[in-house]
């Protein structure tokens, strides 16, 4: 771990003390090398359990590819954001590539703690960071709102789980992640302890988000910077689906009486947020309902508690993380040229862009789950598994698929195919930095077939 942990926190003085001419390329190729060094993680995944394991820290086949996904991210961000912040003093740049590595750190800490109250601590201190770079780093003046909103949820829905794990940590004396079969269940079902689960829970259905309370997520994605837009999509949601794998243990029997009305509301919700990406015109704003869809599936995968089930809601945990971010990042090219969110006054882009158009066909129909990518396998895991449980689920989950796919090529035709509008004749040309920014989201995706065992979680 102090491999992974060390580097990562050496990153701060690096960046303060690089010379401005070299700063983002130094910062970009340390971020690299360890990524690459975190990728060591993948050999030490075994189906004996926990490695790695100290007294704070511990990583396991759930957390060694959510780590990877956070370590990848980083440099990722960094080679993003360069154009977004170039106008800004140095200063001011080099804060930003900080607040950056201090979300990797924590995320860091927060995946691979083997403790609830540890992952707690961490869980909230993502806040901080990701306040931040929405608040001082958004585009437009609502972005005040949107960090309102944000910091309003996550609180909210937050400190009824600290009640619940300190409450848990008197009666079973230990919230071990490594041991959660030493502590004591909650045997009885009264109203209480159905408070307990649901204030448990709370936290992680905001994180995901549920559809209920998800009007955070497009109000955050729509102002935040383009870091803040990719680590939002591909870790900060992976944390509430982290975080309720490894509480539904501790909460036993009760799971079994309480699931079932979020299971019906994760799926509703799979079908209103895809109808609603049908009728978006800000890009933005569409790719943010639609990480809202696919986390209902991943919800309902989690509440089942199922080897299937487990192993769908991992993979496609990842595979949306790599392929969110690279939708934001295109949203992001876009932008950088035609200075507006608005799909139709983007169209037409394939002519000017080809090789863009390309990778925007690709993302598409990554994101729709075209086979044989990670994003189907998870799908189908999911669907199998809510259909064993209640057959009637196929309506919800097979619309929500259909209704995708019919989102994501809209998405595609309106702004890479038709006639180009005037206003983009004079348009500049893509940079080699933003080719390889797409690759390297989309290039692990093709790996992934190779191996998909990687991302099956504690499933198999």
């Amino acid at each position: 771990m102090l491999k992974i942990l060390v580097p990562t926190l050496m990153l701060i003085p690096t960046i303060w003390f690089s010379s401005p001419k070299w700063l983002w390329t130094t910062s970009a190729v340390h971020g690299f090398l360890i990524a690459t060094l975190s990728l060591s993680w993948m050999n030490n995944c075994s189906m004996t359990g926990y490695t790695a394991v100290s007294r704070l820290f511990a990583i396991d086949n759930l957390s060694t590819p959510l780590l990877v996904l956070s370590c990848w991210l980083l440099p990722l961000m960094i080679l993003a954001s360069q154009n977004h912040t170039k106008g800004e003093p140095i200063r001011r740049q080099r804060l930003f590539i900080s607040v950056i590595v201090a979300l990797q750190v924590f995320l860091i800490l927060a995946f691979s703690a083997n403790e609830l109250i540890m992952f707690y601590l961490m869980f909230e201190a993502t806040l901080i960071p990701t306040l931040i770079l929405i608040t001082r780093w958004g585009s437009q003046a609502a972005r005040l709102a949107s960090g309102d909103y944000f910091l309003l949820y996550t609180l909210f829905g937050s400190l009824p789980l600290l009640v619940v794990l300190l409450a848990l940590a008197e009666k079973g004396g230990t919230l071990s992640l490594i041991t959660p079969h030493l502590t004591d269940s909650v045997n009885y079902i009264t109203l209480t302890h159905k408070l307990w689960w649901l204030g448990a829970m709370l936290a992680f259905f905001v994180k995901m988000p549920l559809y209920g309370v998800h009007l955070w997520l497009p109000k955050a994605h729509v102002e935040a910077p383009i870091a803040g837009s990719m680590v939002l999509a591909a870790v900060l949601l992976k944390l509430g689906g982290y975080g309720m794998i490894r509480m539904l243990p501790f909460l036993e029997p009760i799971s079994k009486h309480m699931v079932y009305p979020f299971i019906l509301m994760a799926l509703w919700g799979v079908v209103m947020t895809s109808s609603v990406c049908l009728r978006q015109a800000d890009l933005k704003s569409l790719i943010a309902y639609s990480s809202v869809s696919h986390m209902g599936l991943v919800i309902g995968a989690i509440l089942l508690q199922t080897p299937w089930g487990m192993a769908g809601a991992t993979a496609l945990m990842i595979a949306h993380g790599l392929t969110s971010s690279a939708l934001f990042c295109l949203a992001n090219t876009n932008y950088e040229r035609t200075h507006s969110r608005v799909m139709v006054l983007a169209r037409g882009l394939q002519v000017f862009l080809p090789l863009m158009g390309t990778w925007w066909l690709f993302a598409s129909v990554a994101n729709l789950g075209l086979p044989p990518l990670p994003n189907l396998m998870g799908e189908l895991l999911i669907i199998t598994s809510l259909f064993a449980w209640s057959p009637w689920t196929i309506l919800f989950t097979g619309l929500g698929t259909l209704i995708t796919a019919a989102y994501s090529l809209n998405m595609y035709l309106v702004t890479q195919r038709g006639a180009a509008p005037e206003h983009l004749e004079k348009l500049s040309p893509s940079h080699t930095r933003e080719h390889f920014l797409i690759l390297l989201h989309l290039a692990p995706l093709l790996l992934l077939m190779l191996k998909p065992e990687l991302i099956w979680g504690l499933a198999f």
